[in-house]
């Protein structure tokens, strides 16, 4: 989005040269426990588990990564909101659970922004824009044109309601003034079948749920929603290249605690988190799934998740998305 803050391996490295803070106690003195809000094996579950291995390697800290998944990531994280703040729980919560969710949910088992603290950006990964093989639409522009001749007659195919691929697709439709019928599904695979028979026209999607259909000439990419192109697509121009400056829609994961939970410990575990970031080993497995590494400070961070808020929140309520 257009208002994000551009995070740099120079501005993690710069990270690392922060005085130390103090300590509180022998913290920690015994394991953390991780809370993973989606199933093992999953996006955010990988990540958790790298960066978790990653900081155990550099620290000698111990995790238990805690795999709680269910209400659209909500489960996990009230589960850290309700914990004893004391540094011994941590979470991974994303875009969906702090920006989308508390928006477009009538009713929430925690606040954001009273009960958690955020500790840590992690990473963010961008939607990819994808139509089948065969399409007539080469590139963002035939499709745009396309949507604008015959209004709400082309269909999007959305792996969920309310994800970041369903939301980046409603940022798209506004800002080049068409209409488009969209297509629910539950998750990314029936979805992928029914635009790979042609049953819906384009899609956005992970890089990981259509990287095989790409390399295997089964879908053809005509744009990424990050502010930059992506590693594993580096032939592929983004949305903001292609006429729509300031465009940007990534799904980010970012570190939480439990409210009250002391600060030097939010400042050791954020400094932990960015050196473990400027890893070349981790950053490779980063970039194989088409993620980019973030960081900054406890503030930065905190200043970047309101303004995520804010930004997903006009585009909810311009889109009139609620979900029961």
């Amino acid at each position: 989005m257009k208002t994000r803050v551009r995070w740099t391996i120079a501005a993690l490295a710069a990270a690392l040269s922060m005085t130390a803070p103090a300590q509180t106690g022998n913290w920690p003195d015994k394991s953390i426990r991780f809370v993973v809000p989606y199933t093992p094996g999953g996006g955010t579950d990988t990540v958790t588990r790298h960066i978790a291995e990653r900081i155990t390697q550099d620290n000698k800290w111990t995790f238990l990564v805690d795999n709680k998944p269910g209400g659209g990531g909500n489960i996990g994280i009230d589960i850290v909101a309700k914990s004893k703040p004391d540094g011994y729980t941590i979470g991974m919560g994303q875009t969906a659970n702090l920006a989308i969710n508390p928006v477009a949910l009538p009713r929430m088992p925690f606040d954001v922004n009273k009960d958690l603290v955020p500790v840590a950006l992690v990473a963010a990964v961008p939607t990819v824009l994808v139509v089948r093989a065969d399409s007539q639409w080469n590139s963002l522009a035939d499709m745009v044109k396309a949507a604008q001749a015959k209004p709400g007659q082309i269909t999007q195919a959305l792996a969920g309601t309310g994800t970041v691929d369903h939301l980046a697709g409603e940022m798209l439709s506004r800002k080049a003034n068409f209409k488009v019928l969209n297509v629910p599904y539950k998750g990314a695979a029936p979805a992928i079948t029914d635009l790979l028979g042609g049953q819906t026209d384009y899609m956005f999607a992970t890089p990981q749920a259509v990287l095989g259909m790409l390399s295997g000439g089964k879908l053809r990419a005509l744009a990424v929603t990050s502010a930059q192109r992506i590693a594993v697509l580096p032939n592929v121009p983004t949305v903001a290249e292609q006429g729509y400056k300031g465009f940007e829609a990534v799904d980010w994961k970012l570190i939480v605690a439990p409210a009250g939970t002391p600060a030097d410990i939010v400042k050791r575990l954020n400094a932990a988190t960015a050196k473990a970031l400027t890893q070349p080993a981790l950053l490779a497995k980063l970039a194989e799934e088409g993620s980019n590494a973030m960081s900054g400070s406890p503030q930065e961070v905190a200043n970047y998740l309101k303004s995520e808020q804010a930004e997903w929140g006009a585009v909810i309520r311009e889109a009139g998305i609620k979900f029961e």
